[in-house]
C-alpha cells in the first residue's frame, strides 16, 4: 500500500484472551484509536524503530491483525449491508510503541501506534475472494516462532458491526482503512517481554487473505 489513506481506524481490546493478557476487561463498546496514515508501509518494507522509542529500552511491540479496507464513502450502515462496502481485507501490523501507547501518551493510543512505519499492510484481497471475513485463520510469527495464533471468529465485535458503528453519523471514507484487533500473543504481556529488535522479521498470515512481512532496523 504506497499511497497513505485517508484514514486509518484502530479497534483495541476486540479479542477476549488480548483484553485479559494485558490486564483488562473485555469492553461492551468499541475501543477506537486513529493512526497516523504515514505509519503506513507496505509488504517488504522495514519496521524503523526511531530513536524516540528506544530513549527507555525496547518497547516496540507487534500486532497482527485483519485490515478491513472501504471501497467507498459510506455513512449510517447498517450491520446487514456493512459488508457491501468493503473493497477488500489485508494483513497489517499494529506497531506499538508501549511507552508512548500507554505513560508517555496521556492516556491516548494514537501517538504510540503512530510513528512512520508502523502500520505494515499487506496486498489487498479483494472482498469478493473472502467469504466470511470471521473465519479466518491470523498468525503472527517472530523470526519464524509463532507468537500469535487465532481466528477472527473470537473478534468481540465483528466486521459488520465495527463499520456499523464507525459510520453512525459519520462518513467513512473510499479508501479507509480499518483495523480489527489482535488477538492474545503480543510481546509486552510475555514474560520476560518481548520486544522488537534490529535484525528481527516479523510476519503476519492470514489464511485466504495474504500475508505482511517486515525487517526491523534502527533509525
Amino acid at each position: 500500500m504506497r499511497t497513505p489513506p485517508p484514514a486509518v481506524i484502530a479497534i483495541g481490546k476486540n479479542y477476549r484472551d488480548h483484553a485479559a493478557e494485558m490486564g483488562g476487561k473485555a469492553p461492551e463498546a468499541l475501543v477506537v484509536f486513529h493512526k497516523n496514515p504515514a505509519s503506513v508501509c507496505s509488504d517488504g518494507d522495514a519496521i524503523v524503530i526511531p530513536p524516540a522509542c528506544r530513549e527507555e529500552g525496547p518497547e516496540v511491540d507487534y500486532e497482527g491483525e485483519l485490515a478491513v479496507v472501504i471501497a467507498r464513502d459510506c455513512r449510517d450502515a447498517t450491520e446487514a449491508d456493512a459488508l457491501s462496502v468493503v473493497a477488500g481485507y489485508a494483513a497489517a501490523n499494529d506497531v506499538s510503541a508501549r511507552k508512548w501507547q500507554l505513560a508517555r501518551g496521556g492516556g491516548q493510543f494514537s501517538r504510540g501506534k503512530s510513528f512512520d512505519t508502523f502500520c505494515p499492510i499487506g496486498p489487498v484481497t479483494p472482498a469478493s475472494a473472502v467469504p466470511d471475513p470471521q473465519a479466518l485463520r491470523i498468525e503472527t510469527r517472530l523470526n519464524g516462532t509463532v507468537m500469535q495464533d487465532a481466528s477472527t471468529s473470537l473478534m468481540i465485535h465483528s466486521v459488520r458491526r465495527i463499520i456499523a458503528e464507525l459510520s453512525r453519523g459519520t462518513t467513512l471514507l473510499g479508501g479507509t482503512v480499518i483495523l480489527t484487533g489482535t488477538p492474545a500473543g503480543v510481546g509486552t504481556a510475555r514474560k520476560p517481554p518481548v520486544y522488537l529488535a534490529e535484525g528481527d522479521l516479523v510476519e503476519v498470515h492470514i489464511a485466504g487473505v495474504g500475508g505482511v512481512r517486515s525487517p526491523v532496523r534502527h533509525g
